[in-house]
């Protein structure tokens, strides 16, 4: 089990990306838009600087919904390897398959 902090830290980072997704993508499109003047631009850069720094979607890290785990994550399944293998073998998860050649 990862530690109850380091979950509870990303979890806040996910709410903040929510949160500010639509502001952080105007303030990115109006920071290269050619329409606008430089000063345009720049301002709008230095709002996005001014954003949470826990709102960018890079700070978020993929963690294993079962145990937390950050590392050796699957996407599909959103599990670590470890789980992902426990739950296999265990048949909980359906169409997944031992492979033998």
């Amino acid at each position: 089990m990862a530690k109850v902090s380091a979950v509870e830290k990303n979890m806040k980072r996910e709410r903040l990306v929510a949160k500010f997704a639509e502001k952080r993508a105007a303030l990115k499109k109006a920071a290269v838009d050619p329409e606008l003047s430089a000063e345009e631009q720049f301002m709008a850069r230095l709002k996005l600087a001014k954003m949470p720094r826990n709102s960018a979607a890079t700070r978020l890290r993929n963690r294993c919904q079962v145990t937390g785990r950050p590392r050796g994550y699957h996407r599909k399944f959103k599990m670590s390897r470890i789980s992902l293998r426990d739950l296999a073998s265990s048949g909980y998860l359906p169409g997944v398959t031992k492979s033998s050649w």
